[in-house]
């Protein structure tokens, strides 16, 4: 499992104070490319390249603005062209879980324009990251 923190910025909040909905999706992103670069497999012409096929966050609270927030990632799943993520926002102070989310990566080679396996030697390395919900 991966976390990193972020402080919510009172650009990312709306007209009623509170963070809103597409912000969630901005850390839910940054928490992705943090969690393969702890891999060692930041974007670069050496890593294969994951495409973002599926995304999705269940709200469970509201936070607002200058609230420290955790953002936990892991893998849960990984198959012959793809991988799947599980994330969970949490309000640092408390712990109390904020949002949960999900995403679906394709490994996607952008010159052909078509999915492609994952190579075995990234595979390995993505499989022994597993962890079960």
């Amino acid at each position: 499992m991966h976390e990193f923190e972020v402080n919510v910025r009172f650009s990312e909040t709306d007209a009623f104070g509170s963070i809103n909905n597409t912000s969630y999706f901005i850390y839910l992103e940054e928490a992705r490319m943090k969690f393969f670069e702890a891999l060692g497999m930041a974007t670069n012409t050496q890593s294969p390249n994951f495409l973002l096929a599926s995304t999705n966050c269940n709200f469970s609270a509201q936070t607002n603005v200058n609230q420290l927030l955790t953002i936990r990632t892991s893998l849960t799943k990984v198959g012959t062209k793809s991988c799947e993520l599980f994330h969970e926002i949490l309000c640092s102070q408390t712990g109390k879980i904020i949002a949960k989310g999900h995403a679906v990566l394709v490994c996607y080679d952008f010159s052909k324009q078509k999915s492609e396996p994952i190579p075995e030697r990234i595979k390995d390395k993505l499989i022994s990251e597993i962890v079960l919900h």
